[in-house]
Parts: C-alpha cells; sequence; structure tokens
C-alpha cells in the first residue's frame, strides 16, 4: 500500500500527530498556568475589540500607535464613565434595601413562611433588629461588599502584590497587543505548512467573523437588556430594580440564565418589598417583553443567524470551560466553541461532497 507524503517526502500523519500533539500541549500549558494567565487573556479580549477600531483609524490614516492609544483611552474612558454613573445608584439602592429589611424580615416570617406550610419551632424567631445592625454595622464600617473585598487583599501582601501587579499589566499587555496584533497573526500564518496554508486562512476568517459577530453582538444584547430590565424595575416601583436589571443583563451572556435569574430575584424581591400583585405583574411583563424583544429583534439584529454558535453549544461550552480551567476556561470557552464550529462546518462539507457519502468510489 502506497503511503500518503507530502512534496517533501514526510508522511500525513506524522503531520497529523505534530498538530495533534501541539494542541495537547496548549490544553496543558493552559491548565497549568491558568492562575497566570489572567491578564493575557483579558487584555486578548479588549485587543480583539479594539483592533477593528484600530484598523479603521489606520485606514483614516492615522498612525497604528497613535490610533492604539486613541482607542485606549476610549476603553477606559467609558469604563470609567460607566463605574462613576452605575456606582452611586447602586450605592444607595443597597442602602436602602439594609433600611427596609426588617420590614421585608418581618413579611418572611410572619406571612411567607406560614404560607409555604413552613413554621418556626416555639420560641425560634428571626431576630430582626440583629441582622439589621450587624449588615448596617458592616456597611458602614466596610463601605458594601466591594470594601470587604479590598480588605482581604490588602491584609495578604503576596495577595496584594499579585493584584497589583495583574492590574498594571492588563493596560500595557492591552496597547502592545492593539499595536503589534497584525504582526502576531501574520507570524503564526508563516508557520503554517503551505500546503495548508489557504485552508487555514479561510477557516481562520470564518472564525474571526463568527467570533466577532457572537462578542460583539452579544455585548450589545446584554447592555440593551440591562437597561430595559433596569428601566422597567423602576418603574414598577422595585427597590433594587438597577441591582436585578444589571446583573440580569450581564448575565445574559448565558442563554436564558439572565431571563432566569431575573425574573426569580425580582418576584421575590417584589413579593417581599410590597407583598402586592401590581407589582408582580409589572415585573412579570419587563421580563416577558424583555425576552420577547431578545428572541425576535435583538438577536437576529445584533448577533445574526452566520454566527451558528447553539445556546445549548455555548451553556455546555461555559459549563466545560469552568469545570476544567476555572476562570480562565469561562473566558476561553467561547472562543474556542466558535472556532469548533467553524472547523466541524468546514469538515461537514468536505464529508458531504466526499465519495463516500454520495456513494461513489472510496
Amino acid at each position: 500500500m502506497r503511503v500518503s507524503e507530502h512534496d517533501d517526502g514526510e508522511p500525513r500523519w506524522v503531520l497529523r500527530l505534530a498538530v495533534v500533539a501541539a494542541l495537547v500541549l496548549v490544553a496543558a500549558l493552559v491548565y497549568l498556568l491558568r492562575p497566570v494567565l489572567m491578564p493575557f487573556l483579558f487584555s486578548g479580549i479588549l485587543a480583539y475589540l479594539g483592533n477593528p477600531l484600530v484598523e479603521r483609524l489606520e485606514r483614516w490614516r492615522v498612525p497604528r500607535t497613535l490610533g492604539v492609544a486613541l482607542v485606549f483611552i476610549l476603553f477606559f474612558g467609558v469604563a470609567a464613565a460607566l463605574l462613576v454613573l452605575i456606582i452611586p445608584p447602586l450605592q444607595i439602592q443597597a442602602y436602602r434595601f439594609v433600611q427596609h429589611l426588617p420590614g421585608y424580615l418581618s413579611w418572611v416570617q410572619n406571612t411567607a413562611l406560614p404560607a409555604m406550610g413552613i413554621h418556626l419551632p416555639a420560641g425560634q424567631r428571626l431576630d430582626i433588629q440583629r441582622i439589621q445592625a450587624l449588615l448596617t454595622g458592616h456597611w458602614s464600617e466596610a463601605g458594601g461588599f466591594a470594601s470587604q473585598i479590598v480588605q482581604k487583599v490588602t491584609s495578604s501582601g503576596l495577595l496584594l502584590f499579585e493584584f497589583a501587579v495583574n492590574l498594571f499589566m492588563v493596560p500595557v499587555v492591552t496597547f502592545y497587543l492593539m499595536r503589534d496584533w497584525d504582526d502576531f497573526g501574520r507570524n503564526l500564518y508563516e508557520l503554517v505548512p503551505r500546503r495548508w496554508a489557504r485552508t487555514a486562512e479561510q477557516l481562520a476568517h470564518e472564525a474571526d467573523d463568527t467570533l466577532t459577530a457572537f462578542v460583539r453582538g452579544q455585548l450589545l444584547v446584554m447592555v440593551v437588556l440591562a437597561v430595559i430590565y433596569s428601566a422597567g424595575l423602576w418603574f414598577a416601583g422595585l427597590d433594587l430594580g438597577l441591582v436585578i436589571g444589571v446583573a440580569s443583563g450581564v448575565i445574559d451572556f448565558v442563554p436564558y440564565l439572565g431571563f432566569i435569574f431575573g425574573i426569580v430575584v425580582a418576584s421575590i424581591a417584589s413579593l417581599v418589598q410590597t407583598h402586592e400583585m401590581p407589582q408582580l405583574v409589572a415585573v412579570l411583563v419587563t421580563f416577558s417583553v424583555g425576552k420577547v424583544l431578545e428572541d425576535t429583534v435583538l438577536v437576529p439584529m445584533l448577533v445574526g443567524d452566520r454566527v451558528g454558535l447553539h445556546p445549548v453549544a455555548v451553556i455546555f461550552a461555559l459549563l466545560a470551560g469552568g469545570q476544567l480551567f476555572g476562570f480562565v476556561g469561562i473566558l476561553l470557552a467561547v472562543p474556542v466553541t466558535a472556532v469548533l464550529a467553524v472547523l466541524w462546518r468546514h469538515l461537514r462539507g468536505r464529508w458531504v461532497r466526499s465519495a463516500v457519502y454520495s456513494g461513489g468510489e472510496g
């Protein structure tokens, strides 16, 4: 039997084995180096999102380094503006929740639990005043959950050093990745065997189109849903409307999870706050309208049908990535799934065009 060889006489199975070995090595390195990879992954995501803007500025004859600096300033300026706009209302709503906590706990103890057939043993009651004092004390001393996290981080010199290094590395690495993005792509392309170069370039373009459409489209969907949910819950008079609305929009990166989380948490918060049906109906209408708009308008218009990433595939990828590689795996889940989807479509097309599939001579 004749062994199929390349032009240089190298058997095909040798190169295929080398590719498989390289992929296994990359996966092993990601697993072993996952604590170190976090700032580089964040930087890679930011650079990937910002590179098209830099290229557009280049087409307007703006030097690439200057274009990277402008996009860099835009990104971090928008992030700072969002923090300034969102954090104060979130703090106000959290403080208001703590102030109304005794009434909420009293309703849970005296109405909700008995309605569900749950009765506390005699002499055992919720210490409402103590719970409120505890939360209020922590709020005033620590300034909220963010301050508690900062306090824990600063209690360890090593953790503080690692946090400071990572915080410093993200903008620096992002800047250099955006500046040299084309060079990285060109260097990787030159490593591909020449007989595979055209196919690899086609697959890379398809994977980039798929990933770009999904990530940017999904980010826009998340922002629009966060606005819709927050506005609807604010109109319904829910004290924690902004908190729940923003969280539901962000969590919607995992299909259906944001909707389920939001409608469940907002419904419970509505019952605890007012114990009345009109507000609950308004909450249900808000999330129903948001879900209908997401499925019929936002996703088709902003993400598009050409992405080809099924929601079940995205959910499985996020869960599997988190289980195998932790938070690093969650960040890599969607890009890897997008590449695998492109490879699957390519292999499926070759299979359908093959003689074996069509019934000809194999």
